[in-house]
């Protein structure tokens, strides 16, 4: 998660603090809309160590799921 919120950071100019804000407050939106499956995989994502995964593509495929292109 901390990759995910120095994407934010850098990608908005906001400072680090704000980004995890920023960060927490969709993730736990989305945890709470989602069916619990999915909910499960964020978590699953976010939490992982050591993930190959670039956190803008974790974006791209978070749209995939909400239907987005």
């Amino acid at each position: 998660m901390n990759e995910l919120v120095s994407l934010v950071a850098q990608k908005t100019g906001m400072s680090e603090e704000m980004a995890k804000t920023a960060v927490d407050t969709v993730i736990n939106y989305l945890k709470e809309k989602l069916p619990a499956p999915l909910a499960a995989q964020i978590d699953g994502v976010l939490g992982s160590t050591g993930s190959t995964q670039n956190p803008s593509d974790m974006l791209k495929g978070l749209g995939g799921i909400l239907g987005k292109k």
